[in-house]
Parts: structure tokens; sequence; C-alpha cells
């Protein structure tokens, strides 16, 4: 069982009772409040008053981070016998079109996250426009997407919501118009 994707009513459920948790120990849940920590250690709070936080009530959240990332590694090179991504013949086929060989047989497009592509410039103002735009934007929308789609939907935040649909919104732009805009050829 944990070799496979876990089934919705098995993972969803996981995902509440963790939340039902974190709700009566009064916490929040989400990656991206984690930067403003990391940026208050690194001593940012001398320059401008929002990076002066509570570091003490903060240090819970630093752990998640830290669960993610052995999680996340374990997952790609314990729990994960076959490297291959599971998605659709189509999928795989427009993405080749799009110059994505590596669609399919990599988790990451190797044609954007390998040694090889930071040789690029392009993949460089790439990476760096995508980081500060999903940067400003998850600070201007009040947290990231599993800030607002998991605790702020679960503690039935409007703004949430209302961040929710505009993630999708956005995502359906880029996938759609944007992204064949970059590389299609």
């Amino acid at each position: 069982m944990l070799y496979q994707p876990w089934p919705w009513y098995i993972a969803g459920p996981l995902i509440a009772l963790v939340m039902v948790v974190l709700i009566l120990m009064g916490k929040r849940f989400g990656m991206s409040s984690n930067l403003e920590t990391f940026c208050s250690i690194g001593g940012a709070g001398k320059f401008t008053d929002y990076f002066k936080v509570d570091l003490k009530s903060r240090r819970w959240n630093l752990l998640v981070v830290l669960g993610s990332v052995i999680g996340g590694f374990l997952g790609a090179h314990v729990l994960s016998p076959n490297l291959a991504v599971q998605i659709s013949e189509k999928t795989v086929a427009k993405l080749n079109g799009l110059g994505f060989e590596s669609a399919g047989t990599a988790y990451l497009p190797t044609e954007l996250f390998s040694l090889e592509a930071l040789t690029r410039p392009s993949v460089w103002i790439l990476l760096l426009v995508a980081g500060f735009l999903v940067g400003f934007g998850t600070r201007y929308a009040g947290g990231c997407t599993s800030g607002h789609a998991i605790s702020g939907l679960s503690n039935l935040q409007r703004p949430s919501l209302i961040a929710v649909i505009g993630f999708f919104i956005g995502g359906l732009i880029m996938v759609h118009l944007i992204f064949p805009l970059i590389f299609g050829s």
C-alpha cells in the first residue's frame, strides 16, 4: 500500500485529522509563512519591521518544513519503485510537442530542472521570474496554496475560498494559454 498513491478516502480524512488537531492547538498550516521565519532568523528584521516576528511561536512550523523535506526524500527514494509519473498519454504527447521529452518519465522536467538546463540563460530567467511571481503572489494573497486550500478552507475563511478559486483560474490560464506561448515553437 505504501508504494501506491493513496486514494482520496484515505488521504482526505488523514488531512482532515491533522487539520482538526491544528485547529484545536490554535495553529495554522501553510508553507509560505516559513519563508518569513527564515528571513527573520537571517536578520531581515533589522531592515524592515515586517520580519520582526516572534520566532518561538513559529518553531513548530519549521518542523513541518523539515518533515516535508525528509518525507519527500523518503517518498522519492525509498517508497517510489517506479520513477515514471502516471499521467495520461494525451498529456505526455502534448508536453512532448512543447519540447518536454522527459514528460511521463520524471516528476520534474529535466529540460528545466537538470544541471545541463542551468547552463541556458533562458532557464535562469524563467525560473527567477516564476519564483518572483510565486513569492509575490503568495504574500499578496496572504498565503500559499496549501495554507489557503487546506488550512483556510477548513476554517471556513471566505478569503481562502476566493484565493483557491483564483489559484485554479490562474493555473488554467497558465497551462492552456501562457505555457504554450513560452515553450511552443
